[in-house]
């Protein structure tokens, strides 16, 4: 059952992408998700900051292309192996995903290379959040 609900919110997370309808990433996301970011130690926990990370560096990233995925035995973990550009620089990752039995995003954790399109998407992403954290916070 675990595999099946999962298969399906992967298969819900690609047309997210293709469509850029991102009301299906709030339907994918669990209230308690955690976000660990290649460029900060400290995890991002609660569904309205990772909502806002996810939708942030899928507007920053161009050419995005998943090339594989993966999934574990017990059907609750994937991982996609993706590349794509931030400006001129490119890069390669990998995000692996952790489900919960309903099929939803529990944990979410990026791993990106080489360090110049880490560093890129550091940068982008770093406005980003300096201007979203202060409302998150009040």
């Amino acid at each position: 059952m675990a595999l099946t609900n999962t298969q399906a919110s992967v298969q819900r997370w690609h047309e997210m992408l293709k469509t850029s309808d991102m009301s299906i990433l709030n339907d994918l996301l669990a209230d308690d998700v955690v976000f660990r970011s290649p460029v900060a130690y400290n995890p991002y926990p609660g569904k309205q900051v990772v909502f806002f990370i996810l939708t942030n560096v899928i507007q920053i990233f161009e050419n995005f292309r998943y090339h594989r995925e993966f999934y574990s035995e017990d059907g609750l973990n994937v991982v996609l192996e993706f590349s794509a550009n931030v400006g001129e620089k490119k890069l390669k990752g990998i995000d692996m995903i952790q489900f919960n039995e309903q099929g939803q995003i529990i944990d979410f954790e990026v791993m990106l290379r080489p360090k110049s399109g880490l560093e890129a998407l550091a940068v982008q992403m770093g406005q980003r959040m300096a201007a979203f954290m202060p409302k998150a916070q009040t």
